[in-house]
Formats: structure tokens, C-alpha cells, sequence
């Protein structure tokens, strides 16, 4: 399995200058392959390959004026983002066959991008310091908010420089399964929606926090602010990181919302199983601001990856299943139902149901069923 580890970096004045360096090197090396191979199919001619364009636009480029510069920084560095442009054009065709969802083809990196990101390997040797500083070749030592241990040694570290203008230093380390919890009997189903985030199937709601329609009002002035700034002023630059100051606040409680309800729900139960929601398609109707503020995706991704980790079961149960639509106590299937129905009466026993509730209970039930099912379709492979 692999963890993503994200830390905060604190760059000094001087560090700020030499990382803004290294984007802008990473950057142009990665234009000029882009533009290669765009010149090449254009007119016909075969696909540059990774080794020709590292000699043309690194090795023999550095000793040119025009590109004296990439001297000044890492050469893995430019060596990464020759490789980040072949997995772009890579993903772009795999995509085109149907090996993976459809993507834009590689685009020019702009210097305007707000977002900024080098990657360095185990060849540039950087280091953590024994003071708990990351040392990265011709940049210097800068210092790190770590929040928790890496479990292992990471070969690569990923230096970003978010919108909001915070940089993060990020480590994709491999990990075998975590620590188990110690076991229980308890399982759980989980309705997600707008009204209640999560309703469990043993009755319990949690209310949606909602943190972007709560931070709108502050957003919508900031938005207005930079919209009065003269574009290229400096005003609109503090304006707009601003701007992308306050959403990067949304989107952190969100993500620390997302954690902590995850992180209790994997210790408290053995078992969990969520319906496989349909976003992009509730994201083009006219939910689609409450749906992204909701963030189930993300929300469901950390159960799934928890679960795997700390020995938990995890169950997507299908999103055509009808949850809302069957009885949890007889079976019975008593029909589609308007959103405004919250309770409703089985026609059969009788029993009055909480919409949510009940619906969290029949995605427990077919979770179960779902978990079971693959495991007698694995025992029968093995057998055969």
C-alpha cells in the first residue's frame, strides 16, 4: 500500500528565491519537451525519445547562453519533469484506449500557475538532518513542522507550493499492512447525504458541517475585493492569495472533518459498508455546490484505505441498490419515494421507518452479503 505523508515547510526569504528558481527550471524543461514532441508530430517525425530530450534540453542546453540558468539548480530535478511529461502523455493515450478514465492531453505549464511542485529522487540526495531539517541540493536546509513519524525511509520528496502560497514537503512511502485493531463485533452501514452527512444504521446522525456554505458570505467579499484590483497590480496579487488563503482554510477543516470521522469509525467497528454514490453525476444537477462541500469521495477513499490497513472490512455497496425503497425488518419493496418523504410506513408490517435509518441498515445487511460473496468467489478460484 501506498501513504501519502504531507508536511508544512517553512522556507526562509533566501530558500523562497532558490525553490522559486527550481520551479521555474523544472517548468521550462518541461515546455521545451512538450514542444519537441508537439514539432515532431506535427511534422510527422518519430517520437523524441526520454534520452535524446535529456541531452538536447538539459545536458547540451546548460552550456548555451539562452539556458545558462538550468545550471543553477538540480539536474534530477529536470530530469523528474522529462518524466512527469512521458506519464502525461502516457495517461493521456491510455485514456484514449479505455484503460482509464478520459484526460486533456499535456498542456504548456504557465509561470502564472498558482500551483508549483518539483520532485526530487534518492540520486539528488537530499536528506532529513538530524535536527528534523530537509536538506535539499542547492536550496539548504529548511525547517519542517512534522505532525507525526514516517514509518519508513522515503526515496522521494516532492516539494509544493500550494495557491495559497504555503509550501509542503510530501513523501509517497510503500507500507505493508498497519498495526491491527483489536477486534470487535461491531458493523455499521452509513447513508451518506446533504441534510445529515452520515446517518449509521444503529441511529446515529452526524450533521452536515457544511464549511463552505458557512465560510460563503466571507468568500463572496474577497471575491468581490479582487475583482476591484487592476489586473497585474500588485493589490490584485494579495488579493487573490487572499482569496486562496480563505478556500485552503475551507478545505483543511473539511479534510480534518473527513479524518476524524473516519479515524473513529475504523476503531469502533469491524466492519463498515457505504453505498457507492454516483457523484459525478449528482455534481452536474442542481446539488452540486452541497455535493462538493459534502466531499463524500474523499470521505469514503479514507474508510476504504484505513479499513485495508488496520485489518478492517470495507463493503461499496452498488448504487442501484434500493436501499431507500426496501423494508429492513420484512424485506418487503415498497416503491420509490420523493426526497420530502423522511418516514414512511412498510405496507406489509407495518413498521414505521426513519428514511435514512432504515436505508443505513440495508446497506449493512447487503454489505455483509457483498463481503460474503467475494470471499466464497476467492475460496472457489483457489480451489480451482
Amino acid at each position: 500500500m501506498q501513504l501519502r505523508y504531507q508536511f508544512r515547510l517553512y522556507p526562509t526569504a533566501g530558500q523562497r528565491l532558490s525553490l522559486a528558481r527550481v520551479f521555474g527550471c523544472a517548468r521550462g524543461v518541461y515546455n521545451d519537451a512538450l514542444r519537441a514532441r508537439e514539432i515532431a508530430r506535427s511534422e510527422g517525425l518519430p517520437v523524441p525519445k526520454a534520452g535524446d530530450l535529456s541531452k538536447l534540453l538539459i545536458t547540451e542546453a546548460k552550456r548555451t547562453p539562452e539556458r545558462a540558468w538550468l545550471g543553477e539548480v538540480s539536474a534530477v530535478v529536470l530530469q523528474q519533469s522529462l518524466r512527469d511529461l512521458d506519464i502525461a502523455y502516457r495517461n493521456f493515450f491510455d485514456g484514449l484506449k479505455g484503460k482509464r478514465p478520459r484526460m486533456g492531453a499535456p498542456r504548456f505549464k504557465s509561470k502564472r500557475d498558482t500551483r508549483q511542485s518539483v520532485r526530487f529522487t534518492a540520486n539528488a540526495r537530499w536528506r532529513i538532518t538530524p535536527g528534523g531539517k530537509l536538506s535539499l541540493p542547492k536550496i539548504g536546509d529548511l525547517e519542517v513542522k512534522w505532525s507525526r513519524a514516517l514509518p519508513s525511509q522515503p526515496s522521494t520528496v516532492t516539494v509544493v507550493k500550494d495557491s495559497a502560497g504555503r509550501y509542503f514537503a510530501s513523501f509517497v512511502i510503500e507500507t505493508g499492512p498497519g498495526e491491527e485493531l483489536p477486534q470487535t463485533t461491531a458493523e455499521v452501514g452509513i447513508d451518506l447525504g446533504l441534510t445529515h452527512f452520515a446517518v449509521f444504521s444503529d441511529g446515529r446522525k452526524i450533521s452536515s458541517p457544511r464549511f463552505l456554505r458557512r465560510a460563503e458570505k466571507k468568500l463572496k467579499r474577497t471575491q468581490q475585493a479582487l475583482s476591484r484590483k487592476q489586473k497585474g497590480s500588485a493589490n490584485r496579487a494579495k488579493a487573490r492569495l487572499k482569496l486562496a488563503r480563505a478556500h485552503a482554510r475551507v478545505t483543511d477543516a473539511r479534510r480534518e472533518f473527513h479524518h476524524q470521522l473516519s479515524t473513529r469509525l475504523i476503531r469502533e467497528n469491524q466492519a463498515i459498508s457505504v453505498e457507492d454514490l454516483c457523484v459525478k453525476g449528482l455534481v452536474r444537477t442542481r446539488l452540486a455546490k452541497s455535493v462538493h462541500d459534502a466531499g463524500w469521495s474523499a470521505f469514503v477513499g479514507m474508510l476504504e484505505y484505513k479499513a485495508a490497513r488496520y485489518g478492517r472490512t470495507f463493503a461499496r455497496v452498488d448504487r442501484f441498490f434500493p436501499s431507500s425503497q426496501l423494508c429492513s425488518v420484512c424485506g418487503f419493496k415498497d416503491g420509490p419515494k420523493p426526497l420530502a418523504v423522511r418516514e414512511w410506513t412498510c405496507g406489509n408490517c407495518g413498521t414505521v421507518h426513519d428514511r435514512d435509518v432504515n436505508a443505513a441498515i440495508n446497506i449493512k445487511t447487503e454489505g455483509r452479503k457483498t463481503v460474503a460473496a467475494g470471499r466464497a468467489e476467492t475460496q472457489n478460484a483457489c480451489g480451482g
